[in-house]
């Protein structure tokens, strides 16, 4: 199955999505902090990458720029999970190449593994 790195500073919620992803047989990489995500991303090259926007002291705007940057990861999809909302930031994201956006009050984590494998066109 396909390989998911998931990049959050919160770890509570990192625990979560995974253990939802590997319920659906999905492996996965954990990053707390930006500079290991880019890391996982270049060294992994993982299927898909789920990306919060607010961290510290890097940012997820960062680490997508970066990701976008970078002919060894610009192909890789991302999706944005984060509670960030701010009027035109879902377009802005779309337009720099995100494949999808979600609010993470507004996804239980089985519906962002499902979300995934629609991406992913997985069955």
């Amino acid at each position: 199955m396909a390989k998911i790195l998931l990049i959050d500073d919160e770890a509570d919620l990192l625990f979560l999505y995974t253990k939802a992803l590997m319920a659906d047989g999905f492996s996965t990489i954990m990053a707390t902090d930006a500079e290991t995500g880019l890391i996982k991303a270049k060294n992994e090259k993982p299927d898909l990458i789920l990306l919060d926007l607010v961290m510290k002291p890097i940012d997820g705007f960062k680490i997508f720029s970066d990701l976008k940057k970078d002919l060894n990861t610009a192909k890789i999809p991302v999706i944005i999970l984060t509670n960030l909302t701010r009027q035109g930031l879902y377009d802005e994201m779309i337009n720099k190449g995100a494949v999808a956006f979600l609010e993470k009050t507004d996804y239980a984590p089985d519906e962002i593994s499902a979300k995934i494998k629609s991406i992913l066109q997985l069955s």
